[in-house]
């Protein structure tokens, strides 16, 4: 039987269990914790949001200290970081008349290694 789910293995004819399609069903999360969780790993879909993230691991560090560690412009550093402070995934600080941003908790750390472990194995 050809198979039109883009080349993945598909059962060859409709036998779904009832049993454990209402398990799933019941421990499925809220669409809008589903859609509040894709938002998330959206915000993961860009390779500069990510080595923003990744310099946060080693120090905080303000707008320019960013802005000059990835060669982007200060304009580009604070929408980025605008963007991870929306996501919740950076915090800031004032000191003086400075903006230090720093990984909004641990979570983000772990979410980041688990994905560079991911990506390894």
């Amino acid at each position: 039987m050809e198979n039109k789910n883009y080349g993945m293995p598909a059962c060859d004819f409709l036998c779904a269990d009832e049993e454990i399609v209402k398990k799933v069903t019941e421990n499925l999360p809220e669409d809008e914790i589903l859609y509040d969780l894709a938002e998330l790993y959206k915000v993961f879909g860009d390779c500069t949001r990510i080595k923003i993230l990744y310099s946060l691991f080693e120090s905080e560090l303000c707008v320019c200290d960013i802005a000059k560690l990835l060669n982007l412009s200060i304009s580009a550093a604070s929408h980025q970081l605008r963007t991870l402070n929306r996501a919740r995934l950076v915090k800031y600080r004032r000191d003086g008349k400075n903006v230090i941003y720093s990984l909004a908790d641990d979570h983000v750390r772990t979410i980041i290694a688990q994905g560079i472990n991911h990506i390894e194995e």
